[in-house]
């Protein structure tokens, strides 16, 4: 969890970049993101430009006006005035800069997506395309391999995706190549469906089921687990048919498992006593 000094640092950097952007098209704000995502990939690679950032021995100020220094000529206005921001902020370690700057580019993807109107199919579009790549593990070794070189990884993803999502889809697999916050990619995936989903004020709940749900059972889960949260839920399906019957159920760290497998194996292990 983001320390209270750094989520004031990172709320400074997101209220100048909205201030900034107000009326940015959504295509005018995927630029920006794609700007702050190149930083945050800068960043990555010079681990010496991450502490010079964060050194507490420099005046926040010098820090900001160190950042915009690099950018300035090469950003636009918004970006750089943001980033600087960000950079002027109290951090305690050099990667809590990184993962805020990879933040601020998730942020502003999912502004732009909201601007479009394609939140709900963006949300849709990575838990898909998520599940396809957990279901062919060769993909996911080689989508996975932190290794391998980026840019072929981001082409391969890309071709995989090319005429079948949302352009912000494709900006967010790409972070999640990346590794979001230092996370493994199936991992990253994952977070960024829910923090789409967060964006629509809404709780993802990842459902196991034998068989394919229909509608009427898919709303009134939806509507149960609603009420339990005490907001909107994206079920996110997958059938698995090894579990027998009944369904699991995974809200954030709440897991509901009413499979027959689970009963079984609760017998199983009661009668190997």
């Amino acid at each position: 969890m983001m320390a209270t000094v750094n989520r004031e640092s990172y709320a400074a950097a997101a209220e100048k970049l909205t201030a900034g952007s107000q009326s940015a098209s959504a295509a005018q704000l995927a630029t920006i993101a794609d700007e702050i995502l190149s930083v945050a990939r800068l960043l990555r690679g010079e681990p010496r430009l991450r502490r010079a950032l964060t050194d507490p021995s420099r005046k926040g100020a010098e820090r900001g006006e160190l950042f915009r220094s690099l950018l300035v000529g090469k950003l636009s206005e918004t970006t750089v005035d943001a980033l600087a921001t960000l950079a002027s902020g109290r951090w305690s370690a050099p990667n809590e800069l990184l993962d805020a700057t990879e933040r601020l580019g998730v942020d502003t993807v999912l502004a732009s997506a909201e601007k479009a109107g394609t939140l709900s199919e963006v949300e849709d579009e990575l838990f898909r395309f998520g599940h396809v790549v957990s279901g062919s593990p060769q993909l996911a070794v080689t989508l996975s391999d932190a290794s391998a070189p980026a840019d072929r990884r981001a082409k391969l993803a890309e071709d995989l995706l090319k005429g079948k999502s949302q352009a912000a889809t494709a900006q967010l697999v790409r972070i999640a190549l990346d590794g979001l916050g230092g996370r493994g990619f199936e991992t990253s995936l994952t977070k960024l469906v829910e923090l789409t989903a967060a964006k629509r004020d809404r709780e993802v709940a990842y459902v196991t089921a034998a068989k394919v749900l229909d509608d009427a059972d898919e709303q009134r889960l939806a509507t149960k687990l609603s009420d339990i949260y005490g907001r909107q839920v994206s079920l996110r399906v997958v059938v698995d048919p090894s579990i027998i019957g009944g369904i699991s159920v995974r809200v954030g760290s709440d897991l509901y498992d009413g499979t027959i497998l689970r009963r079984l194996n609760e017998a199983r292990q009661a009668f190997a006593k």
